[in-house]
């Protein structure tokens, strides 16, 4: 059964950690090139596939004793907000072109660039933790996919826009004051137990 608790909290982290994140920006960069659907289609495969990878890490971890896992989420959880809060805004990645604009090239194109440039980061990493953390994969899971979609969908559609109207730094900001509560809860739940 779903938590609609689990899934609103895990969205709501995952989202804001994405929104500053390089792949919202080469989701701009491919949408303003190729056709905003054929982007989606390969963007949300890529998203979809690291999330059950996340999801699988963290279950994982829940065969651990309570208060290891929540050591261990929490250490994970201040060293991605130091992270957040320590990273250096980063420019539009050029993006090679595919020579035809078929749904296939142009997916395969979204679908590798986040396979590739997603691959252990930060809302990855993330993801493993709040598994481990709730114990319920399919709310982690399904809140963690919407999240990447959502940002992946704005960056696609309107990014830039979004950008304008939204300061990036409030947003990282945010997502690091999540995740440092986040941390600080674990490792007083790892202490108290």
């Amino acid at each position: 059964m779903i938590s609609i608790t689990v899934l609103a909290l895990v969205f709501g982290v995952v989202f804001l950690a994405e929104l500053p994140d390089k792949t919202a920006l080469a989701g701009l960069v491919l949408g303003t090139r190729y056709r905003a659907s054929y982007v989606f289609a390969g963007v949300a495969a890529a998203f979809l596939l690291h999330v059950v990878l996340a999801v699988a890490a963290g279950s994982v971890l829940t065969l651990l004793p309570q208060p290891i896992v929540h050591g261990i989420t929490g250490v994970l959880f201040l060293g991605g907000a130091a992270v957040l809060l320590l990273k250096k805004d980063e420019g539009e990645e050029e993006v090679r072109r595919p020579q035809d604009q078929s749904f296939w090239k142009v997916a395969t194109t979204g679908f590798m660039l986040i396979l590739v440039a997603e691959f252990g980061d930060l809302t990855q990493i993330m993801t493993a933790n709040l598994a481990a953390r709730y114990d319920d994969p399919l709310s982690v899971g399904v809140g963690a996919v919407l999240a990447l979609w959502a940002v992946a969908g704005l960056g696609i559609v309107g990014g830039k826009a979004l950008m304008k109207k939204v300061p990036l730094r409030l947003i990282t900001k945010i997502a690091a004051a999540l995740m440092l509560g986040l941390g600080g809860w674990s490792l007083y739940e790892a202490v108290a137990a």
